[in-house]
This record gives C-alpha cells, structure tokens and sequence, in this order.
C-alpha cells in the first residue's frame, strides 16, 4: 500500500516544486502566453473587422455596379430611342419628298401632255386649213360647167384626203 499513499515529505517536495513552477511560470511564461493570445485575439478580431469592411464595401461596390448597369441600359435605350426617331423622321421626310417629287413630276407629265394636245391640235388645224385650201385651189384652177361635176369633183378630193 505504499504505492497507494504518497509520503508525506514527497508530498511537500512535490508541492514546493509546483509552486515554484508556478511562480516561474507565472513571472516568465504567463505574461508572454496571455500577451500572445491578447494578440492573437486582436488579429482574428482585426481579420474579422476587415472581413466585415470588405463584405459592406463589396456590397457598395455592387450596389454602385448595378445603379452603373441602370444608366448604362438607360443611355443604351435613350440612345436606340434617339437612332429609332431620326430614322422615323428621316423616312417621313423622303415619303414626303418622293411624293411631292412625284406630284411634281405627274403635274410635269400633264402640262407635257397638255402642250402636245395643243401643238396635235395645232397641227391638225393646220393641215386641214391647208387641206381646205388645196381643195379650194383645184377647184378654182378647174373650170367646171355645171354644178354636178363640181360637186362630184369636191366629193373626190375628200375621199381623196381622208386616204391621206
């Protein structure tokens, strides 16, 4: 039973030499282990801190990305809206113009055809004064007793000038 119970000058010996390792623990080793965990502390602190910093700036920056997106497909739409209507006025403006120009152009067409009616006219006029004054000419170069054969004769040359 020995084993089981210690001595008791053991016992103090043991004791003397906790405490003293105690004491040298405490004055050399304590303070720089409860230093170094305080500054270990700090570092996960300061790591978190910063953690925490990085994730608000990286939602602001997010937040700043998408406000930059909105104008950007603002300006884009502005920009397509701005190029749709220049091109819908651009297109008013040549119908408009290709129908004015073809107005112009048709009232051309018609005056071309009013002239040509008129010179057509004109020389038709022309050629039936000259016609009537050939018949008149043979007539009065022919000398014709009766009334017949003038009659017959004017008959003949009208004939005559519708084959022409």
């Amino acid at each position: 039973m020995d084993l089981l119970t210690p001595d008791l000058g053991l016992l103090f010996w043991q004791v003397l030499f906790f405490l003293a390792l105690l004491f040298i623990l405490t004055k050399f080793a304590w303070k720089p282990i409860t230093q170094s965990l305080k500054e270990r502390e700090q570092d996960i602190q300061s790591a978190l801190d910063m953690a925490e910093r990085t994730r608000a700036e990286m939602a602001k920056l997010q937040a700043d990305n998408q406000k930059l997106q909105a104008e950007a497909r603002a300006e884009r739409d502005a920009i397509i809206r701005s190029a749709k209507d220049t091109s819908d006025r651009m297109i008013a403006e040549a119908r408009d113009k290709a129908s004015e120009e073809g107005k112009r152009i048709l009232e051309q067409a018609r005056e071309a055809m009013q002239t040509e009616r008129q010179a057509m006219m004109a020389q038709v006029k022309k050629e039936v004064v000259d016609l009537s004054i050939q018949i008149a000419e043979k007539v009065l170069r022919k000398e014709l007793s009766d009334k017949d054969s003038q009659e017959q004769l004017v008959k003949s040359l009208v004939a005559e000038s519708r084959l022409n």
